[in-house]
């Protein structure tokens, strides 16, 4: 996992609008990792059912974290905004 918890903390420290940007960015992060680690899952044999069950569990509880914060500061991010988040992404990269 990313150093999530050192990025919330700087978090505070934006203004309102990069806030936004950044919590909603970090939904679309968390959940491409949990379906990475679904799809991981399905395949994975011996110990590594564990490691991914351990994986798929930490991206819900997350990403509960990050809809209950965008909630909270009356985020909302619907599929239209995800979708032009991730294609402003691919042109940065």
């Amino acid at each position: 996992m990313r150093d999530n918890f050192v990025r919330e903390k700087m978090l505070e420290e934006k203004k309102e609008k990069q806030v936004h940007q950044e919590i909603m960015k970090a939904i679309i992060e968390t959940k491409q990792d949990l379906a990475f680690a679904n799809q991981n899952y399905e395949y994975a044999q011996g110990d590594l059912i564990d490691y991914y069950a351990y994986e798929i569990k930490a991206n819900r509880a997350r990403l509960d974290y990050l809809m209950k914060k965008a909630k909270s500061k009356s985020i909302a991010l619907d599929r239209i905004h995800e979708i032009q988040m991730r294609m402003q992404e691919d042109k940065v990269v």
